[in-house]
């Protein structure tokens, strides 16, 4: 499946070290290798632009816009996702839902709490364990820097009886959350065999689709601690990703060329960024 034009732009800037800019030449390229044809992509251009969401200093220049800087941080974090995690002392993080203003607080209101790993315990009452760096105060800052400004209020929770706090732990389906992280590592691993025997072209579009996947899943992930989840299985997948960021990389040479520096494998991540700005 073809990225749509949003996506793939966001998701390419999303590569660049900041402030620096992509020639819209460059952006129609690599749209026409995936799929996406090049008056789609200026139309995206235009709109993206018209939201904030990308810059241009000069005519076809390109770069990520304020508006996009706090969802991308997120998307890119997910090369430190294991330095993120603390010892859990069975505390919870809760956020309780606040009437929003409008559908797009809302909207971004849940996007925030997706990202960050809460899931509803009661009604509009969403937990995740207080087991990342900085605790409650970190995360109300991470949440408000994504857009739910007023619409949460962040605290800690403790003292949960016995049957309550069992509900909180199974909220996340952990058997899934590790047989993703065993097939995220056999795509990646098939892919990396690949890389080498397919033309430049069909390199990069399978980089971007499957380094993609990996960092949609990683960042996607709620980062549970080691007493609900296998956190061995997600630091593998995390040391593969990191592995075939460097293929990946490669791949994309040819396209970015003498002028682009890339900070990462390009990779539409299912559209996340796009998403997480709709």
């Amino acid at each position: 499946m073809s990225p749509t034009p949003k996506s793939l732009i966001l998701d390419l800037l999303s590569t660049l070290p900041a402030r620096r800019a992509v020639p819209v030449g460059a952006l129609v390229r690599a749209a026409a290798i995936l799929g996406v044809g090049e008056n789609s992509v200026r139309v995206a251009l235009a709109r993206l632009r018209a939201r904030g969401l990308v810059d241009s200093d000069e005519r076809g220049l390109y770069r990520m816009g304020a508006a996009a800087h706090a969802v991308n941080r997120q998307v890119r974090s997910w090369r430190r996702v294991e330095d993120e995690g603390r010892e859990w002392d069975g505390t919870w993080a809760a956020a309780q839902e606040l009437r929003p203003r409008d559908r797009s607080v809302a909207r971004r209101r849940a996007t925030a709490l997706r990202l960050l790993g809460f899931r509803a315990l009661s009604g509009p009452l969403h937990v995740r364990p207080d087991n990342l760096v900085g605790g409650v105060a970190a995360l109300r800052a991470r949440l408000g820097a994504l857009g739910s400004g007023s619409a949460l209020l962040v605290f800690e929770l403790s003292g949960l009886d016995a049957t309550s706090d069992a509900r909180a732990r199974a909220l996340w389906n952990v058997s899934e959350l590790e047989r993703g992280y065993e097939d995220g590592i056999a795509s990646l691993e098939a892919s990396a065999a690949r890389l080498p025997a397919l033309s430049p072209d069909a390199a990069m579009a399978e980089s971007f689709r499957v380094g993609g996947e990996a960092v949609r899943r990683i960042v996607l992930d709620p980062l549970l601690p080691a007493p609900i989840v296998d956190t061995r299985k997600r630091s593998a997948l995390v040391e593969t990703m990191q592995r075939y960021d460097l293929l990946g990389r490669r791949c994309w040479e040819r396209w970015a060329g003498d002028t682009i520096e890339l900070e990462q494998t390009p990779g539409d991540g299912s559209g996340l960024a796009a998403a997480a700005l709709a």
